[in-house]
Protein backbone atom coordinates (compact mmCIF):
# COMPACT_ATOMS: atom_id res chain seq x y z
CA UNK A 1 0.00 0.00 0.00
CA UNK A 2 1.25 3.64 -0.81
CA UNK A 3 2.13 6.01 2.50
CA UNK A 4 0.17 8.47 1.11
CA UNK A 5 -3.12 6.22 1.46
CA UNK A 6 -2.60 5.50 5.17
CA UNK A 7 -3.77 7.01 8.24
CA UNK A 8 -0.55 8.85 8.97
CA UNK A 9 -0.40 10.72 5.99
CA UNK A 10 -4.09 11.44 6.78
CA UNK A 11 -3.13 12.46 9.99
CA UNK A 12 -0.51 14.37 8.49
CA UNK A 13 -2.81 16.39 5.47
CA UNK A 14 -4.48 17.29 8.73
CA UNK A 15 -1.98 18.64 10.96
CA UNK A 16 -0.82 20.74 8.03
CA UNK A 17 -4.61 21.58 7.77
CA UNK A 18 -5.13 22.37 11.08
CA UNK A 19 -1.66 24.62 12.14
CA UNK A 20 -2.29 26.85 9.19
CA UNK A 21 -5.66 27.46 10.52
CA UNK A 22 -4.34 28.03 14.03
CA UNK A 23 -1.49 30.54 13.23
CA UNK A 24 -3.59 32.31 10.56
CA UNK A 25 -5.87 32.61 13.45
CA UNK A 26 -3.29 33.60 15.56
CA UNK A 27 -2.09 36.50 13.57
CA UNK A 28 -5.89 37.65 13.40
CA UNK A 29 -5.86 38.15 16.99
CA UNK A 30 -3.25 40.56 16.48
CA UNK A 31 -5.21 43.20 14.89
CA UNK A 32 -7.84 43.23 17.89
CA UNK A 33 -8.46 46.30 19.36
CA UNK A 34 -7.53 46.85 22.85
CA UNK A 35 -10.67 47.58 25.36
CA UNK A 36 -10.28 49.07 28.74
CA UNK A 37 -6.51 50.79 28.41
CA UNK A 38 -3.94 49.54 30.18
CA UNK A 39 -5.34 48.47 33.44
CA UNK A 40 -8.44 45.64 31.67
CA UNK A 41 -5.97 42.54 31.80
CA UNK A 42 -8.93 40.47 29.94
CA UNK A 43 -8.59 41.67 26.25
CA UNK A 44 -11.07 40.71 23.40
CA UNK A 45 -7.86 38.46 21.82
CA UNK A 46 -7.14 36.47 24.95
CA UNK A 47 -9.33 33.64 24.71
CA UNK A 48 -8.95 33.52 20.76
CA UNK A 49 -5.27 33.56 21.08
CA UNK A 50 -5.26 30.83 23.35
CA UNK A 51 -7.63 28.77 21.07
CA UNK A 52 -5.81 29.42 18.42
CA UNK A 53 -1.73 28.80 20.27
CA UNK A 54 -3.56 25.31 21.74
CA UNK A 55 -4.45 24.62 18.13
CA UNK A 56 -1.18 25.50 17.12
CA UNK A 57 0.57 22.97 19.69
CA UNK A 58 -1.56 20.04 18.95
CA UNK A 59 -0.98 20.11 15.13
CA UNK A 60 2.64 20.41 15.72
CA UNK A 61 2.40 17.59 17.93
CA UNK A 62 0.54 15.49 15.33
CA UNK A 63 2.79 16.60 12.57
CA UNK A 64 5.86 15.07 14.03
CA UNK A 65 4.24 12.03 14.99
CA UNK A 66 2.69 11.57 11.75
CA UNK A 67 5.83 12.05 10.20
CA UNK A 68 7.55 9.79 12.89
CA UNK A 69 4.93 7.17 11.74
CA UNK A 70 5.37 7.38 8.16
CA UNK A 71 9.26 7.03 8.07
CA UNK A 72 9.32 3.99 10.81
CA UNK A 73 5.85 2.73 9.77
CA UNK A 74 5.53 -1.28 9.10
CA UNK A 75 2.58 -3.24 7.37
CA UNK A 76 1.80 -4.44 9.86
CA UNK A 77 1.08 -0.59 12.09
CA UNK A 78 -2.03 0.61 12.83
CA UNK A 79 -1.71 3.78 11.15
CA UNK A 80 -0.42 1.61 8.22
CA UNK A 81 -3.84 0.75 7.29
CA UNK A 82 -5.79 2.41 4.49
CA UNK A 83 -7.62 5.78 5.66
CA UNK A 84 -11.11 5.82 5.41
CA UNK A 85 -12.44 8.31 3.14
CA UNK A 86 -15.33 10.80 3.85
CA UNK A 87 -18.39 10.40 1.37
CA UNK A 88 -20.14 13.64 2.06
CA UNK A 89 -23.19 12.22 0.66
CA UNK A 90 -23.95 8.78 2.18
CA UNK A 91 -22.58 10.03 5.83
CA UNK A 92 -25.13 12.56 7.69
CA UNK A 93 -23.18 13.11 10.82
CA UNK A 94 -20.79 14.89 7.89
CA UNK A 95 -23.57 16.50 6.15
CA UNK A 96 -24.99 17.44 9.65
CA UNK A 97 -21.29 19.50 10.29
CA UNK A 98 -21.67 20.99 7.42
CA UNK A 99 -25.06 22.25 7.74
CA UNK A 100 -24.37 23.76 11.39
CA UNK A 101 -21.00 25.69 9.11
CA UNK A 102 -23.25 27.29 7.05
CA UNK A 103 -25.64 28.20 9.88
CA UNK A 104 -23.09 29.77 11.47
CA UNK A 105 -21.65 31.71 8.51
CA UNK A 106 -25.52 32.55 7.97
CA UNK A 107 -26.09 34.12 12.05
CA UNK A 108 -22.64 36.01 11.36
CA UNK A 109 -24.61 37.56 7.93
CA UNK A 110 -27.83 38.12 9.48
CA UNK A 111 -26.39 39.17 12.58
CA UNK A 112 -26.34 43.31 11.83
CA UNK A 113 -29.05 43.36 9.28
CA UNK A 114 -31.99 41.06 11.29
CA UNK A 115 -30.73 41.86 14.49
CA UNK A 116 -29.27 38.98 16.85
CA UNK A 117 -32.51 37.92 18.95
CA UNK A 118 -34.15 37.08 14.77
CA UNK A 119 -31.00 35.34 13.93
CA UNK A 120 -30.37 33.66 16.77
CA UNK A 121 -33.70 32.87 17.01
CA UNK A 122 -33.89 31.50 13.14
CA UNK A 123 -30.37 29.60 13.62
CA UNK A 124 -31.50 27.74 16.81
CA UNK A 125 -34.32 26.67 15.36
CA UNK A 126 -32.83 25.43 12.21
CA UNK A 127 -29.84 23.69 14.32
CA UNK A 128 -33.05 22.07 16.56
CA UNK A 129 -34.53 20.75 13.46
CA UNK A 130 -31.49 19.32 12.17
CA UNK A 131 -30.53 17.29 15.25
CA UNK A 132 -34.11 16.06 15.56
CA UNK A 133 -35.92 17.67 17.48
CA UNK A 134 -39.86 17.56 16.32
CA UNK A 135 -41.92 19.36 18.90
CA UNK A 136 -42.80 22.71 17.40
CA UNK A 137 -43.65 24.04 20.91
CA UNK A 138 -40.47 23.55 22.51
CA UNK A 139 -38.47 24.62 19.30
CA UNK A 140 -40.66 27.63 19.18
CA UNK A 141 -40.34 28.27 23.07
CA UNK A 142 -36.42 27.71 22.87
CA UNK A 143 -35.76 29.11 19.76
CA UNK A 144 -37.08 32.51 20.58
CA UNK A 145 -37.12 32.91 24.37
CA UNK A 146 -33.86 31.84 25.06
CA UNK A 147 -31.95 34.77 22.48
CA UNK A 148 -34.99 37.17 23.83
CA UNK A 149 -33.52 36.43 27.39
CA UNK A 150 -29.83 36.49 26.82
CA UNK A 151 -30.79 40.01 24.89
CA UNK A 152 -32.55 41.63 27.74
CA UNK A 153 -29.52 40.31 30.15
CA UNK A 154 -26.72 41.74 27.65
CA UNK A 155 -28.91 45.06 27.30
CA UNK A 156 -30.21 45.65 30.49
CA UNK A 157 -27.15 44.05 33.62
CA UNK A 158 -24.51 44.45 31.24
CA UNK A 159 -25.17 47.34 29.32
CA UNK A 160 -23.91 45.75 25.76
CA UNK A 161 -25.93 47.54 23.05
CA UNK A 162 -26.22 44.51 21.16
CA UNK A 163 -28.03 44.94 17.33
CA UNK A 164 -31.67 44.36 17.02
CA UNK A 165 -32.05 44.70 13.25
CA UNK A 166 -35.90 44.69 12.39
CA UNK A 167 -37.15 44.40 16.11
CA UNK A 168 -35.68 47.32 16.99
CA UNK A 169 -39.07 47.88 18.46
CA UNK A 170 -38.33 45.85 21.21
CA UNK A 171 -34.95 48.11 22.47
CA UNK A 172 -37.53 51.12 21.92
CA UNK A 173 -40.56 49.33 24.47
CA UNK A 174 -37.48 47.78 26.78
CA UNK A 175 -36.21 51.31 27.27
CA UNK A 176 -39.57 52.96 28.43
CA UNK A 177 -39.90 50.51 30.98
Amino acid sequence: MKKTQTKAFANLVGSIVFGTLGLWALVQTYSFQEAGGATTYVQPAVFPRIMSIGLLIFSVALLIQSVWKLLRMKPEDDMAQPAESINFIKDKGVLAGLAVIALCILFVVGFEPLGYVLTAALVSAAIMLLIGKRNALQIILVSVLVPLVMWLLFYKLLAVNIPMGVLQFLRDLVDKI
